[in-house]
């Protein structure tokens, strides 16, 4: 799924432009629902008001003051809110499967992948993910920021960047990120990887580079990641897990689509390219003689 910031539903923003337009008294009402969104998500707006102590009418208008368009609207929000604040242990704890059985862990957590998986097809548009190979061709530089455990997504698509000669550097420290998108510029595309609420390195270098005038394009897993704010465009892949943690089955998929369309952009170079890359794999000193 792809998302520019034109294209971007309201209520991604909601709760911080909103926010600004509601009297001291209402924020103050409605900023334990946006703090803590998971226990409100599924709430009738007449439970909301129970919970917040105010009529449903009051809460319904306050809402409506923060710019959304209908109180599903504001649930559908609170959604993205829970999944972007979302721990180790809230995953865990999400899921269904019952007893000691193990093995109907597994089962869950692959079930779970695939739903994942095609989520991301049914959503996916594919013209976008080939407009974004023709800006990775065309750019002088592509800095790829990620960290902690999307520093592994990050060098699995900057080692694949790179097999075509392509301009890739990886970022996964924040020193990195600082260092490189300071010197980011128009003719630069940055792509950003980080999940939930986004990690702050990823962000603050996403944000210089967009400011300097570099390309940003983001891969988070809801439009209120601040990923999402600070790109030009943002590819959704939801890590959803009932395991702690977070699952990468979508994010690598997205990434192999990016690069089936980088390596076919250019075929005729490609696969030059690469028949040079296969003859150090059947005969290069790295592999384990046969």
């Amino acid at each position: 799924m792809t998302e520019r910031p034109n294209q971007r539903s309201r209520h991604a923003t909601a709760d911080f432009a909103g926010m600004n337009g509601l009297s001291r008294k209402r924020q103050e009402l409605i900023r334990p629902v946006l703090e803590n969104p998971r226990p409100y998500v599924l709430l009738s707006v007449r439970e909301l008001g129970q919970r917040l102590k105010v009529d449903p009418a009051t809460a319904l208008r306050v809402i409506l003051k923060m710019g959304f368009e209908s109180y599903r609207e504001f649930q559908r929000h609170l959604h993205e809110l829970s999944v972007s604040q979302a721990t180790s242990l809230d995953t865990m704890q999400t899921s269904k499967a019952k007893g000691p059985s193990l093995s109907a862990h597994v089962r869950e957590a692959i079930d779970l992948d695939v739903r994942n998986l095609q989520r991301l097809r049914n959503a996916l548009d594919s013209d976008r993910i080939a407009s974004l190979a023709r800006r990775i061709h065309r750019a002088r530089r592509v800095i790829i920021l990620g960290g902690d455990l999307a520093s592994n997504l990050v060098g699995y698509l900057h080692y694949h960047l790179i097999l075509l000669a392509l301009p890739a550097v990886a970022a996964t420290s924040s020193g990195e990120a600082m260092h490189l998108t300071r010197s980011a510029g128009k003719d630069d595309l940055v792509l950003a990887v980080s999940f939930r609420r986004g990690l702050r390195q990823t962000v603050e270098g996403l944000r210089q580079a967009r400011t300097n005038g570099a390309y940003c394009v983001g891969i988070a897993d809801t439009l209120v990641s601040p990923v999402a704010r600070f790109s030009h465009e943002c590819l959704i892949a939801s890590v959803e897990t009932p395991a702690f943690g977070a699952s990468y089955a979508a994010p690598m998929s997205l990434l192999n689509g990016i690069l089936a369309a980088c390596g076919h952009y250019n075929r005729r170079g490609s696969m030059a390219l690469l028949k040079k890359a296969a003859e150090e794999q059947r005969t290069g000193f790295r592999w384990y003689p046969g």
